[in-house]
């Protein structure tokens, strides 16, 4: 397994790099929420509903605020939309003896090893894992929660991933962009003397790779790279692993703007919401060529404002204003008979996605 992620592929960007670990992600992750929930509750006593933002997309689950599954967000796509979905199928976990019916349902699907799997009620990577066999995926289904449903996913090796944030109000013809975040994998740059496990010691952000249950480390300890040769550390790419999010809202040219927005509209009721998408290129990118991986939606954060280029300043300008318009755009749905979800409810589809997270098996 570790085998498989040793890369001697170039950085994909030319940008340079920026500073290792920003001040805002230097911030317990329950103090840099405070003056988000702050702000929200004013919000919610202004509009009457601390819930509102579930009516932003009447179509998802709670609006996409939380307990949504991934697979909704296809399941009402049409045919324009899902044509640039990542090839997929779902299964039924029942343990190691759902093995069978997964690799029949891959095989019908025209998926083959590797493949990326995915909890169908997920967040922030948890769970997430490529599978290189079918050993690997005996034994993913042997850890994973039984009669829960998962993804299997077509293992996309394009070297750029963006979450595209898209905002639509519903008295307008057409939505924006909010943001577009760029994130970086975390990797290590060989020096031809040093192992990975001492490159990894050596950076303040890529030590998050290391000591977390919930997360496997994915490379070869021992290994020692050639001098400038890069080793990727992780399929997935969030902050939590070690992961670099940089702001690439530049990137947010017509011809991307128009390709998500026929995305969008080919999803009924779908106002907000992030796509997260792999690329070839930044000019792929910017052409409005890309892959679906998994859609988001009202939950989703901004976090383009995590580059670490940002002030602490800079980063709630840009979360206090993704999360006016959010409550803007919801309030106007409901006025059009979409109602919020009540507190209870949300609350409970909280406590049992925090349930389901504990028990999925660690990411990669």
């Amino acid at each position: 397994m570790a085998d498989s992620w040793l890369s001697a592929a170039k950085a994909n960007s030319s940008r340079p790099p920026l500073e290792k670990v920003g001040t805002f992600e230097r911030i317990p992750k329950w103090l840099n929420l405070i003056p988000m929930v702050a702000q929200w509750a004013w919000l919610g006593l202004r509009y009457g509903s601390f819930t509102l933002p579930s009516s932003a997309n009447p179509n998802i689950t709670a609006g996409g605020l939380v307990g949504d599954t991934k697979s909704e967000y296809f399941t009402c796509m049409g045919s324009l939309a899902r044509a640039k979905v990542a090839n997929f199928v779902m299964i039924r976990s029942q343990g190691p003896s759902s093995l069978s019916a997964a690799v029949n349902a891959m095989h019908a699907s025209g998926l083959n090893f590797p493949v990326v799997v995915k909890p169908d009620l997920g967040w922030c990577g948890y769970g997430v894992r490529r599978i290189d066999d079918a050993a690997a995926l005996r034994d993913y289904l042997d850890l994973y929660p039984r009669d829960a449903d998962l993804m299997l996913q077509r293992y996309l090796d394009d070297p750029g991933e963006a979450g595209i944030f898209y905002i639509r109000h519903p008295s307008q013809p057409v939505g924006w962009l909010l943001g577009v975040l760029l994130r970086h994998y975390p990797k290590v740059t060989g020096d031809g003397v040093s192992t990975v496990a001492q490159l990894v010691g050596t950076d303040a952000r890529l030590t998050r790779t290391t000591g977390n249950s919930k997360h496997e480390c994915a490379y070869a300890g021992d290994y020692v790279p050639a001098a400038a040769e890069i080793v990727r550390l992780s399929l997935i790419a969030s902050t939590r692993v070690g992961g670099r999010y940089e702001d690439g809202s530049d990137a947010a040219t017509p011809e991307l703007t128009a390709a998500i927005e026929a995305i969008a509209r080919d999803m009924p009721q779908f106002h907000v919401g992030r796509f997260d998408v792999r690329y070839k290129t930044l000019h792929d990118l910017r052409c409005g060529r890309f892959t679906i991986m998994e859609v988001n939606g009202a939950g989703s954060e901004a976090v383009h404002a995590w580059d670490p280029k940002y002030s602490i300043r800079d980063v709630y300008r840009i979360v206090f204003a993704k999360q006016r318009l959010l409550f803007d755009l919801a309030a106007a749905k409901r006025a059009q008979g979409h109602q919020p979800i009540g507190l209870f409810a949300l609350a409970r589809h909280h406590l049992h996605q925090q349930r389901l997270i504990k028990q999925y098996p660690p990411s990669n």
